[in-house]
């Protein structure tokens, strides 16, 4: 059976028609929109700490970034206003949809695309600061409110839950410009990372 071809209207559907419709067929693409200035912004800020490395980025269903690859993933709905306003229907929120939310994910999970280009993962050192990657990811994990040893980024002291995690968001809190991180940190442990 073939599918009907996407009226030109699709943003204009009800949510149950747009539900409908497959992701692979909607006319979305991250250049040009709000999602790609979201991008530049963070290659500009990567280039100005000498980090050339060559990110891929594509539309999925979540924020990630897959092992051993230096390419994000990010959620679809980011990518159009009204696949953003569906989420958020459907959802509740809409991840990252806020712009330095947004930009908060992104430079996270530049951090474990850079961690991954470069395989930090592998370099003794890296194990020594951050711990071994290969620990598994709990399920849960019960956050130390009071810790000095890991810094504090993206909710829910995330830098507590793995060793990636640890890594990932320390390297955002010295990656985004004017955190004062030095300062912010001066006596904590974390500031040895």
């Amino acid at each position: 059976m073939a599918r009907s071809p996407l009226p030109p209207d699709w943003a204009a559907l009800p949510d149950e028609q747009l539900l409908d419709i497959r992701l692979a067929d909607l006319p979305i693409q991250i250049e040009g929109t709000t999602l790609g200035d979201r991008i530049a912004r963070l290659r500009d800020e990567l280039s100005a700490r000498d980090l050339h490395v060559p990110l891929h980025f594509y539309l999925s269903d979540e924020f990630y970034t897959p092992d051993r690859t230096s390419s994000i993933a990010i959620p679809f709905y980011l990518a159009h206003e009204r696949l953003a306003r569906l989420e958020e229907a459907q959802m509740f929120e809409v991840e990252g949809g806020e712009h330095e939310w947004g930009m908060r994910i992104l430079r996270h999970e530049a951090g474990h695309a850079i961690d991954n280009a470069y395989k930090l993962r592998l370099r003794r050192q890296r194990r020594e600061i951050f711990g071994s990657p290969t620990k598994p990811y709990p399920e849960f994990y019960t956050p130390k409110p009071y810790s000095k040893s890991f810094v504090l980024h993206l909710d829910s002291w995330y830098a507590q839950s793995h060793p990636d995690e640890d890594f990932a968001e320390t390297f955002v809190v010295w990656l985004k410009p004017g955190s004062q991180w030095r300062e912010r940190y001066a006596d904590w442990p974390a500031l040895k990372k």
